[in-house]
């Protein structure tokens, strides 16, 4: 046995009064089974597979139509003793270290300090590397947001939320939440695989957590057929999501002006569904609807607490996206003010120039 008998105790799981057996198959109703959770490796692998083919034929020539190139960088002098330091100790030496490479290398420290800044370059990914990996994930967050507006579209529990618990658990899988569910969870997987190889951005640890923590909300939430409520936490994070791709992919291509005004609505987008509608709809909708069904049970509990995680991470980002939004429009203003002043004063120091 490769589980413990207990993980699948029906009262960690199920409502009081339900079994595993009330969830079978029947003619009429099909449920979602923890063994269909094997699916999202072959989903993840497809779309590894996929993104590769996205990157090298559509991404790459849109970098060349675009006009986004890497800038041309000094490689650093090849030297076996610091490049052994860098590869197994630090890229960034402090003092000390500096000077004792001196004496092993016979380097001046401005020499050491170059090199090391040089070498450092080298292993920033391109412009064009981190174009293409946001074009991919814009790529998928529109289709999957606009794929699950189709599916939802039609849903009572999207207009009604407390039509989420309705008849739950016995509520039974439609075709449309399957797909749904595994493409959102083998990209998220595809993104975990993938980290590696991806650019290592500022907030790492917090991506890590994120998409371990949804992929956890999303695999309990499919076991306990919470399915409902899962769909619309996946449409509410992928409609903002689209936006911060799109604005990057934007920005590598140096159309500033637009990538700004798509920052500002995805800010206004980001507050309004990840600390509005996420907060005080979604989990107000887990936390207290389905206590006038039934009593609380462990995965109650768990799953609301997996989506205060992600609600804790919102904040999180949320502080970074609106320091990044104030120093935008700070430098928008500071220059204007530039530009105004120039055509006030002149280039030159003490001179007027005509309006």
């Amino acid at each position: 046995m490769l589980y413990p008998p207990w993980l699948w105790w029906e009262r960690l799981w199920l409502p009081v009064n339900v079994s595993w057996s009330d969830l079978e198959d029947t003619e009429n109703r099909v449920y979602a089974k923890a063994s269909q959770l094997y699916h999202i490796f072959p989903f993840a692998l497809g779309l590894l597979l996929l993104r590769y083919l996205f990157e090298r034929f559509v991404a790459a020539p849109l970098a060349d139509a675009w006009g986004v190139r890497d800038k041309a960088r000094v490689p650093a002098e090849p030297h076996p003793v610091l490049e052994e330091y860098y590869c197994t100790r630090t890229r960034l030496p402090s003092q000390t270290e500096v000077l004792s490479l001196c004496k092993k290398s016979s380097w001046s420290e401005r020499k050491i300090q170059l090199w090391f800044r040089r070498r450092r370059n080298q292993d920033r990914p391109g412009l064009r590397k981190r174009f293409c990996e946001a074009s991919w994930r814009c790529a998928f967050y529109f289709c999957a947001f606009f794929g699950g507006v189709v599916a939802l579209y039609d849903k009572p529990w999207v207009y009604d939320l407390r039509e989420v618990w309705a008849g739950f658990p016995k509520q039974s899988l439609l075709p449309s939440q399957y797909w749904y569910y595994y493409s959102e969870m083998g990209f998220y997987l595809s993104l975990l695989l993938s980290l590696t190889f991806d650019v290592k951005r500022k907030d790492f640890n917090e991506q890590v957590i994120h998409h371990i923590a949804t992929l956890t909300l999303l695999s309990f939430s499919w076991i306990s057929n919470y399915i409902r409520i899962g769909t619309l936490v996946m449409a509410v994070h992928d409609s903002a999501d689209i936006l911060l791709e799109g604005a990057k992919v934007i920005n590598y291509a140096k159309w500033n002006k637009a990538a700004n005004i798509i920052f500002v609505v995805f800010t206004a987008l980001f507050m309004l569904t990840r600390l509005v509608i996420f907060p005080f709809w979604l989990i107000h909708c887990t936390w207290v609807y389905p206590l006038e069904l039934y009593p609380p049970f462990f995965g109650y509990y768990f799953f609301n607490i997996m989506l205060v995680v992600l609600q804790g991470l919102h904040i999180y980002w949320a502080v970074l996206i609106s320091r990044m939004l104030f120093k935008s429009l700070f430098s928008t203003v500071r220059n204007y003010t530039y530009c105004m002043s120039m055509k006030l004063t002149g280039p030159a120091k003490g001179t007027t120039s005509s309006l």
